[in-house]
């Protein structure tokens, strides 16, 4: 097969092509540049991609993993060489939940589809090896060089160093084998687990089967038992019931007569009280409420004279209290208009004016005299004198109007609160008159309602009781009244219930029969009821427990099929012992087989891988050996001690997991459809010299089948720089930002 060119709308990939050649193709390009999704887009358009596939822990499904970045639909082309015919195929989505579920294939510049080419069976078809095989040889990953078990590569190797048939497998036979095996017994399940479950159930119902019908032959004795003794209590609880009715008929003949005297009393109060004219209940207990509603109001007319009479003492403290004030039959406006007695306010005094005209001429013939001697002292002593008697006489006036001021004022402030008491009396004795006024009224209007009540009272009751004149004759006939009533009225009940307790007994009580003297019955209807209960309840008992016995019997079957069926059990697990010896004697001898065939798979492989390490490595490494798990050693040169793939370093065991890989490819891919091989980033952990090595191994490898080596490095392109023969080219697009 030839990969001519493919088109892809693919994971980061966007309506891009990439085109190839016959021999070994180096696709060059940075990281995160879609290497690794060109390798899954071939892969997916070889074999499609599992829709089954879910996300889990570290894992994401190629589905979701490879979906479309702007968010179109999964689609792909791949223009190839198969044989000597050329063909296109695509894949394209209908369904979201079947990405890339839609295939077609033609041959190409036609529409002319491939006979018996499908998308499940297209991978298959062209390269002649399923998806596993494919992927575990041809497809060779960075992070999956290592080889993994399987049945489809086990088969193809088994072929090859067999008969060349690829039908069968040493794991799958095993696990067949391993199957039959645990159907038969695993630990405690299988099927002779469950027969000898079976055969211990079937023998526990035999033993289950026989005590239960002993059960059941005693739980019928005690059920007859019960019978017998349940018919002896009936027959005593019907004479029960004869003596019973007999008590019954007497006691509805009494209950008559009972019935007859209640009716014949009730009619004869009845006539008595139509006669006497005796008014009605509500009547009677109307004029009685009046009569207690007359002794409420005796009681508030009292209460209110006896308030009159204080109010009337209250009047006549409030008029003494008026009359002994300073104001005796003045209002208190009148009062605040009379005068104040009040002496003459004090002026200059006229024996003052006197006593200065009497000194006058004194002190004038002094200033006379001394103006003779000294003029101007005579008139300063003159003056002088003149004015400490007008000034005496100054001071002297002002004190007495001082003493008339304040004297005046006590007079004022007295006056004032007298007046103001006389008014706090003359408003009290108001206040106390208005009190008795209404008070008064009060008295009146209670007076009134009684007198006019108590004689509407006396009225109506001498209507039926003549010699009632007075309240108290008048309660005393209305109670022998509300007696009378209540009278007829008990008798009316004890009719009615005379008449209840008849119609009862009437329909409780049987129809006459046998009067004879019937004897008293030894135990009472109750006792004898209780007993019959209990034994119905314990026959009902019995007779359940019977039945219970019967259809466990019933359904634990005859004990003669259950004793065949334990044979036959007994046969089935001897045949399963049989066959479980049998298939553990295959599968001993079966591994036994698979022990020869490895003897005859490790060589061949092994040999094939060694030469390709040998070269790869330059000669450092010159054997390899491998158990059919595909678990590795590593010869080195000069020493005859294998080493352990786990001890050397990681580009030695990239390399040796390479050579594997290369040697199987060889060995199982079919020749004749020239199976290509993808390496991605394989080369990764390689040195110059062995990455070199490596390059010329392919290169050599490339004259069979096509080979794409995809790497993010430039030495490969350096190393084949001129060579025609290498198909070099440059991707250069990097991972978008986002």
């Amino acid at each position: 097969m030839l990969i001519r060119k493919m088109s892809a709308t693919f994971g980061r990939l966007q309506n891009q092509s990439l085109e190839l050649r016959d021999g070994l193709n180096i696709i060059e390009a940075p990281n995160e540049a879609g290497k690794s999704t060109w390798c899954a887009f071939l892969s997916a358009m070889l074999f499609g991609i599992n829709s089954r596939e879910r996300d889990r822990a570290g894992f994401i499904a190629d589905k979701n993993r490879f979906a479309p970045w702007a968010g179109v639909a999964m689609s792909g082309r791949l223009d190839c060489r198969a044989g000597d015919r050329e063909l296109t195929l695509t894949r394209a989505t209908r369904r979201q939940t079947a990405p890339m579920g839609e295939f077609q294939a033609v041959y190409a510049g036609t529409n002319e589809p491939v006979s018996g080419l499908t998308g499940p069976t297209c991978g298959e078809t062209l390269l002649g090896v399923s998806r596993e095989v494919f992927e575990r040889s041809a497809f060779i990953r960075q992070s999956g060089l290592a080889i993994t078990q399987d049945p489809g590569l086990e088969r193809r190797i088994a072929a090859l160093i067999t008969s060349g048939e690829e039908g069968t497998s040493y794991s799958e036979a095993a696990d067949t084998l391993k199957k039959q095996l645990n159907r038969r017994r695993h630990n405690k399940t299988g099927q002779l687990p469950a027969l000898e479950t079976e055969l211990l159930e079937t023998e526990r119902q035999l033993e289950e089967l026989e005590e239960l019908e002993v059960q059941l032959a005693a739980a019928r004795r005690r059920a007859e038992t019960l019978e017998g003794e349940k018919t002896s209590l009936e027959e005593e609880l019907t004479a029960c019931g004869r003596w019973e009715a007999s008590r019954q008929r007497h006691a509805l003949s009494q209950a008559e007569t009972a019935l007859q005297e209640a009716g014949r009393r009730a009619a004869d109060l009845r006539r008595q009280i139509e006669t006497e004219r005796v008014p009605e209940n509500d009547a009677i207990g109307r004029l009685r409420g009046a009569i207690v509603n007359l002794e409420t109001v005796r009681r508030s007319l009292k209460k209110a004279r006896e308030e009159q009479d204080e109010a009337r003492k209250a009047v006549l403290w409030a008029e003494a209290a008026v009359n002994d004030s300073p104001f005796p039959g003045q209002t208190p406006e009148q009062a605040a208009q009379l005068p104040l007695n009040l002496e003459p306010r004090p002026r200059f005094p006229l024996w003052g004016v006197l006593l200065t005209l009497a000194l006058g001429p004194g002190l004038w013939a002094a200033m006379v005299f001394f103006a003779q001697q000294n003029l101007r002292l005579s008139i300063g002593c003159g003056c002088g004198a003149g004015g400490l008697c007008l000034l005496a006489l100054s001071l002297l006036t002002i004190q007495k109007q001082k003493k008339w001021e304040v004297r005046a004022g006590s007079l004022r402030e007295q006056r004032q609160k007298s007046l103001e008491d006389f008014t706090a009396l003359y408003r009290a004795a108001e206040a106390a008159q208005a009190d008795l006024t209404a008070k008064t009224a009060a008295a009146d209007s209670l007076y009134s309602s009684l007198t006019t009540n108590e004689q509407g009272i006396l009225l109506e009751v001498r209507r039926f009781a003549p010699a009632a004149f007075d309240v108290p004759a008048a309660d005393a006939a209305l109670r022998a009244c509300a007696v009378r009533r209540r009278e007829l009225t008990e008798a009316e009940a004890a009719a009615r219930e005379a008449r209840l307790r008849y119609d009862l007994l009437a329909q409780q009580t049987p129809a006459a029969g046998e009067e004879a003297d019937l004897p008293v019955p030894a135990r009472s209807r109750e006792t004898v009821s209780a007993r019959l209960e209990e034994t119905r309840d314990a026959l009902a008992a019995a007779r359940s427990e019977a039945d219970r016995l019967a259809g466990q019997l019933h359904a634990l079957g005859d004990p003669v099929v259950l004793r065949s069926s334990a044979g036959h059990l007994r046969e089935q697990m001897q045949t399963l012992e049989g066959e479980y010896d049998a298939i553990q004697l295959a599968m001993d001898a079966l591994s036994a087989a698979n022990t020869a065939l490895q003897t005859r798979f490790s060589p061949e492989l092994g040999r094939r891988a060694a030469e390709i390490f040998r070269e790869l490595t330059d000669g450092r490494y010159t054997g390899v050996t491998l158990d059919r798990s595909f678990r590795l050693s590593a010869e080195p040169s000069g020493d005859s001690v294998c080493r352990d793939a786990a001890l050397l370093s990681a580009g030695a065991v990239d390399q040796l997991y390479l050579a594997v890989r290369l040697a199987i490819c060889d060995l199982v891919l079919p020749e004749e459809a020239c199976v290509p091989i993808v390496l991605d980033d394989a080369l990764t952990n390689f040195d110059n010299v062995r990455c070199a090595a490596a390059l010329r191994y392919l290169r050599a490898a490339a004259q069979k089948r096509q080979i794409l080596l995809f790497t993010c490095h430039s030495r490969e392109a350096e190393f084949f720089a001129g060579d025609s023969g290498v198909f070099i080219q440059r991707l250069t697009g990097g991972a978008p930002l986002v």
